[in-house]
């Protein structure tokens, strides 16, 4: 293979978020060093430019109908648009087409209701943003809609919640498809957190509440996240911080419900299920990475958090 050709599909109202963080990710990975490179395109119905939801146009590389596989990933973009894209049968019948020429197949967003109006997630497991998941859930009973996770892999389809989740899902594509140091790098240069693991919630510590008031508790979280292997114990955290131990637990407490040690824990063990669900790193590995002292104790957190064992959720995750 010489090249990776993914094919974006995007239509009148997408979301420019959407598609933009499938495709700078890609190109980023294309300059760190991606082997074989990415082919990223952009496709629409005949070849137009679309109007994106929030009036930017963009000028498309391929019209829809003329795209041909085989593809390794094709990506439905989701927007303000999408029932109406879901509407359309050229669209639709050609998002089948060139689905059955994929390697891998994905929507954001609510580029899902694309998916689902070609059959492609009947009798799947799939999410879509919060705000849409209710209706859709309602519109395609015969699909498994689950809107916490930040994105779903069910066989060869994953679908992403939302906007920025798409972030998260093709960092994730980039870790399967080369490894996890190329995945950093590209995080890094995006200047994003590690990506989020996939079950993390869309309301979970790191969205559901606004950012921390306190300026100092903000910047001991942003430590935290973005140094998950570091010393973070709280001793650690308050000598780095400038306070005493006490004042800081305070000030978590206030303004986030939880102590530091168990902030800490938290974030360690949903990027776990990250590198577990993405990854083949042993739980060793994957311990060591997300700064546990051990696979044990890295399974102590992962039981208390998601009730399973790390190398049951790992096989769960392979099987969908």
């Amino acid at each position: 293979m010489t090249e990776r050709r993914v094919t974006v599909v995007a239509y009148h109202a997408a979301e420019l978020l959407d598609i933009a963080c499938v495709t700078s990710t890609l190109i980023g990975a294309n300059v760190h060093g991606a082997a074989p490179p990415y082919q990223v395109s952009l496709a629409t119905p005949g070849g137009n430019p679309v109007t994106c939801g929030d009036g930017m146009v963009l000028q498309a590389q391929q019209a829809l109908e003329r795209v041909t596989g085989p593809l390794d990933t094709l990506v439905v973009a989701g927007g303000i648009g999408h029932l109406d894209a879901a509407a359309d049968r050229l669209i639709v019948a050609h998002v089948r087409r060139l689905a059955r020429e994929s390697r891998r197949v994905a929507s954001v967003c609510t580029g899902a209701s694309i998916l689902a109006a070609a059959g492609l997630l009947d009798g799947r497991r799939a999410t879509t943003h919060w705000r849409w998941a209710r209706h859709f859930a309602a519109r395609h009973p015969e699909i498994a809609v689950d809107p916490g996770p930040i994105f779903i892999r069910d066989g060869n389809i994953a679908t992403a919640a939302g906007v920025t989740s798409a972030l998260d899902l093709t960092l994730a594509f980039v870790e399967e498809d080369n490894d996890a140091e190329l995945a950093r790098k590209v995080a890094r240069h995006l200047v994003t957190y590690l990506q989020r693991p996939g079950n993390q919630a869309q309301m979970s510590m790191f969205t559901a509440a606004p950012p921390p008031a306190d300026g100092l508790v903000r910047r001991v979280v942003e430590h935290i996240t973005g140094n998950l292997a570091a010393d973070l114990s709280t001793s650690a955290l308050a000598a780095g911080a400038g306070v005493s131990e006490r004042h800081l637990t305070r000030l978590f407490l206030r303004r986030l419900g939880l102590t530091p040690g168990r902030f800490v824990r938290r974030a360690r063990t949903e990027a776990a299920a990250h590198l577990l669900a993405s990854t083949s790193l042993p739980v060793a590995g994957v311990a060591a990475r997300c700064g546990f002292g051990s696979a044990e104790t890295l399974r102590q957190a992962f039981v208390a958090r998601y009730g399973i064992s790390p190398s049951r959720y790992r096989a769960a995750q392979s099987s969908g």
